[in-house]
């Protein structure tokens, strides 16, 4: 399964919408149980969050029940929030090469909210 920049956005902005202490079941429309439960083990996997691995036999994929962000997982909720840092660096990331590494990803959007905030 490929990985999807966009549903890992909106589950670490679901994550930290989460009122409780503990998350719960994460739903992202137009995502099948299986996308997310990829995607919810490569946030943990990548260091954005801690959970508890709920595969089994049965399971298709990785089945991840997330518990919470951790701080760099907080801290790329804030690089991603805005919608227009996020659209323009998707963008140009997919016109100039494609796709990137997570580490060179999150520098880009770290890069283009320094610029919005007139700091780059």
């Amino acid at each position: 399964m490929k990985r999807e920049m966009d549903l890992v956005r909106k589950l670490v902005l679901a994550i930290e919408d989460s009122p409780h202490a503990f998350v719960g079941s994460l739903n992202v429309q137009g995502a099948t149980e299986e996308q997310i439960g990829y995607h919810a083990y490569l946030l943990v996997d990548a260091g954005l969050a801690e959970g508890v691995d709920a595969t089994d036999m049965e399971s298709s994929g990785p089945e991840y029940q997330i518990t919470h962000l951790t701080w760099a997982g907080h801290d790329f909720a804030d690089a991603c929030r805005n919608d227009d840092v996020w659209n323009k660096a998707t963008r140009t990331i997919s016109e100039k090469v494609g796709s990137v590494t997570f580490d060179v990803f999150k520098q880009v959007l770290v890069s283009f909210a320094k610029t919005a905030i007139g700091l780059g």
